[in-house]
């Protein structure tokens, strides 16, 4: 099978596996675990932040994130097909009592006036307050966007004058930062709290890192224990994601070269369906969605099916260009080629 639903499918290499049998463990919910601080520290650093929480999921670090700066009743601001309103079950209104108000956009592009014309600040009794916004990149439904660097800190600058929270849902912050050059520190510098996916292109097989300040470190540290999730020995976990911090992030523009690999194949066979890709995301219109992605499994290519007339394909470093060559020439035949 030639696997493109996710980033989220790779598997630990020999290395990584490696590295994870040989960590040293701790009780990380007595603070104990040392490859678990090792991580945090490493991950703090890189944002240029004070501290850090290793957390099992891009959704809680996301959860988290929200939740140190929307008290409930407040509203956190979002572009509309972000992850945090369409992707995250609900948990923030559910399990937080935060509200969302969403902008559109093209294909998940940031305009920063768009969002900061929608904060609502010093409302009285009247209307629901913002307290947050949030952006994401890259943005995942958007079909791997990468946010304009300057939109991103007029953003930042605008919501500071305001006395906003700011929130970066940096899921796939590395396919971003290897298109802009950009360090991790500079986005960092722009956002209260950053949410960091080792999972996805970098290869991990589990964990995301939320930074930001000390203090809003250690509420996050609690309301992850409130939430049940809290663990132990999981510096088997942090090993692995230093692994891929090690060897992965140099190699992440590898993904890019054969998401456009994979949309060129399917250009071929059906000219124009599909734009070229930003990153590691290829989206792929088609009427059918459900009924061609059941005839691709059959021919040896999983795909994911994000509604009934759209198509999503991400690579990644367990799939080759050549593997997305031939994926892309089955698309294509798929979605109506000859």
């Amino acid at each position: 099978m030639i696997d493109l639903r996710s980033d989220t499918v790779t598997r630990p290499s020999a290395g990584m596996l490696a590295a994870m049998i040989e960590a040293p463990v701790g009780d990380d919910v007595y603070g104990e675990d040392p490859t678990v601080g090792a991580l945090e520290a490493r991950v703090a650093e890189l944002f240029g932040k004070q501290d850090a929480l290793f957390c099992a999921t891009g959704s809680l670090a996301n959860q988290l994130g929200i939740w140190l700066h929307t008290p409930p009743g407040t509203e956190v601001l979002c572009d509309a097909q972000a992850h945090i309103a369409r992707a995250e079950m609900g948990a923030h209104g559910a399990l937080a009592g935060v509200t969302m108000r969403t902008w559109g956009s093209e294909r998940g592009r940031l305009v920063a006036d768009d969002a900061l014309a929608m904060a609502a600040v010093g409302c009285g009794p009247y209307l629901v307050e913002t307290a947050c916004i949030e952006v994401e990149d890259t943005h995942n439904f958007g079909g791997g966007t990468v946010q304009d660097f300057d939109e991103l800190a007029k953003l930042s600058d605008g919501a500071r004058s305001l006395g906003l929270a700011t929130h970066l849902d940096g899921a796939r912050l590395a396919n971003a930062a290897a298109v802009t050059g950009r360090s991790f520190a500079e986005y960092g510098a722009l956002f209260d709290t950053v949410s960091l996916c080792l999972s996805k292109g970098l290869g991990a097989p589990v964990g995301s890192v939320l930074v930001g300040n000390a203090e809003q470190m250690q509420r996050a540290r609690v309301q992850r224990k409130r939430m049940g999730a809290g663990w132990r020995q999981a510096g088997v976990l942090a090993a692995a994601a230093l692994h891929a911090l090690d060897h992965n992030l140099s190699r992440i523009a590898d993904d890019h070269r054969a998401a456009r690999a994979l949309a060129e194949s399917i250009s071929a066979v059906v000219p124009g369906v599909v734009e070229e890709p930003s990153t590691n995301i290829v989206l792929i219109p088609t009427p059918d969605a459900p009924g061609v992605a059941a005839r691709l499994r059959d021919e040896g290519v999983l795909i994911s099916v994000l509604g009934p007339t759209a198509l999503r394909a991400v690579t990644h470093l367990d799939v080759t260009a050549e593997q997305c060559e031939e994926a892309g020439r089955l698309i294509g035949q798929a979605i109506g080629g000859p």
